[in-house]
């Protein structure tokens, strides 16, 4: 295995996986990319909070190999080795880590204090971050390379929470008085961040002393360009070497040899407001379910790159299908009829961000099924940005979203108590619900693989039972690479995209 953090997704990473496409390209020179061999990468969503490790950005940070945790997730989704280069459990409750000789970005070492430093202002952060969900960490230096770290209550999956991107390990110098924290040269991957330009472009270049050896590419120009079109435009044009999340309309206009699909963990749903609005009636809750029809958007609007949703949890959640549980005790449907006369004079307020392409079309989709269960529908479309607070504060009935569903921590259980615990920090369907809220309680405290995931599943079925959220589709995720581009991690999870492989040729 190699020792860089990032290897630890090489099955997934270009070269293996699509040599033959390599074969008859033309090696591209420097000046065929970026300037002196840099890499052009074109994002899909800005940042929302200038690259805070405490928001959706912290994921910006991981892709672009800025950031380390104490560890990683490996290929099938275990922890791996990061900064901790080994470590052990020796209560319940109690884990020691030992650290790996590595230095922040700024020259001062990583050590026990700096990663104690780390976590307590993860822990402190408000809002708290999703990881963090339920979850109450104490860190504390043994010595310069040894942390131990404590939980409230029993944590099994404890060294997977800490490969979230969002609890990286940043220099002492990052964090600010007033609770926030800056990645800008405060990290401890092979690129460092050196400019920021708004919403719009960042420049990353490659920091030599990287403990994982230096990486093959001496920078990453990065531009985030929200339309689809746009991105997919820049890639067939040459202004850039990576596209990601090319739209399913664009995916096949895309020469074969830069298209790459990659199964995703991704799933598509329509949340219902729970909390307020038209929706805290569960017999309308039920209708909306009814007459949402997900396999209808597999072809036509996602062009045959998606499956037909069978749960929060699909195909690329390879232990989901078999543990899959029955879903019972749901509310009865209200009829067109009565639809129609519980909301009369009412508007079902429908969003969904424009920054997946797709999601739109899909929106106005189920805009028509909702309106022929008997629903009045008002679509909002925007920028994700500028509408994640509208989300949070439920401003909204209902919201077309996409959604990594192992994105936080690799382990399931913290995406359902971020989403649909009474208290989690994600949760916009706004569900207070005891019988959802002690499923996902039970999952948590079951240190047993298997027997975990069977209460996941459970969980799956409390949550479904409440019309909370409609499953509509899991994705598949198109990248655009360019063919003189090698070394780019194909990740299911969409934490990583560049690591010191990535080159071009």
């Amino acid at each position: 295995m190699r020792t860089t953090p990032r290897g630890v997704f090489v099955a997934l990473a270009l070269t293996p996986l699509l040599a033959g496409c390599f074969v008859s390209g033309a090696k591209g020179s420097d000046t065929e990319g970026g300037s002196a061999g840099r890499l052009r990468v074109a994002l899909a969503r800005p940042p929302v909070q200038a690259l805070s490790p405490y928001s959706d950005d912290a994921t910006l940070l991981s892709k672009l190999s800025v950031v380390e945790g104490l560890t990683a997730l490996d290929k099938n989704g275990a922890a791996a080795p990061a900064l901790a280069k080994s470590w052990k459990q020796t209560n319940p409750t109690t884990w020691t880590f030992e650290l790996r000789k590595a230095t922040f970005q700024d020259g001062t070492q990583v050590t026990a204090d700096a990663v104690v430093n780390a976590l307590d202002h993860a822990d402190a952060a408000t809002p708290k971050p999703r990881v963090l969900s339920g979850v109450t960490l104490t860190a504390k230096a043994d010595d310069a390379d040894t942390v131990t770290i404590s939980t409230k209550a029993a944590d099994p999956v404890l060294p997977l929470r800490l490969a979230s991107p969002v609890l990286a390990i940043l220099s002492a110098k990052a964090y600010a008085k007033d609770g926030t924290a800056s990645p800008i040269g405060t990290g401890t991957g092979p690129f460092r961040v050196t400019k920021l330009t708004g919403k719009s472009k960042a420049t990353l270049d490659r920091y030599d002393g990287y403990w994982g050896g230096k990486a093959k590419a001496p920078g990453i120009d990065v531009t985030w360009i929200a339309d689809g079109t746009a991105r997919a435009n820049a890639l067939r044009g040459g202004d850039v070497d990576i596209a990601e999340w090319i739209p399913t309309a664009q995916a096949k206009l895309l020469d074969a040899r830069t298209r790459h699909e990659v199964p995703s963990v991704r799933t598509d749903s329509l949340i219902l407001n729970t909390g307020d609005g038209l929706f805290t009636d569960p017999a309308l809750r039920a209708a909306a379910r009814e007459a949402v029809d997900g396999s209808a958007l597999v072809d036509s609007v996602f062009g045959g790159y998606a499956d037909p949703a069978q749960g929060l949890f699909g195909p690329a959640v390879a232990w989901a299908a078999d543990k899959r549980v029955e879903v019972t005790g749901r509310a009865k449907p209200a009829t067109t009829a009565q639809v129609k006369s519980k909301t009369k004079g009412k508007v079902l307020r429908l969003a969904t961000f424009t920054n997946r392409a797709e999601l739109p079309e899909a929106a106005t989709v189920l805009q028509q099924q909702l309106e022929q269960a008997g629903f009045t529908v008002k679509q909002d479309v925007r920028e994700y940005t500028q509408m994640e607070a509208d989300l949070l504060a439920g401003k909204y009935d209902a919201l077309v979203f996409s959604r990594v569903v192992l994105l936080d921590t690799g382990d399931a259980v913290a995406y359902l108590a971020s989403d649909y615990k009474s208290d989690g920090v994600y949760n916009i369907a706004r569900l207070k619900d005891s019988k959802v809220d002690q499923a996902i309680k039970s999952a948590a405290e079951e240190g047993d693989t298997t027997k975990r995931q069977r209460k996941i599943m459970a969980a799956e079925a409390q949550i479904l039972r409440t019309d909370a959220v409609v499953p509509l589709v899991h994705e598949k995720v198109v990248q655009g690479i360019a063919t003189n581009v090698e070394g780019v991690l194909l990740d299911p999870r969409e934490r990583s995209l560049i690591d010191v492989d990535t080159h071009l040729k």
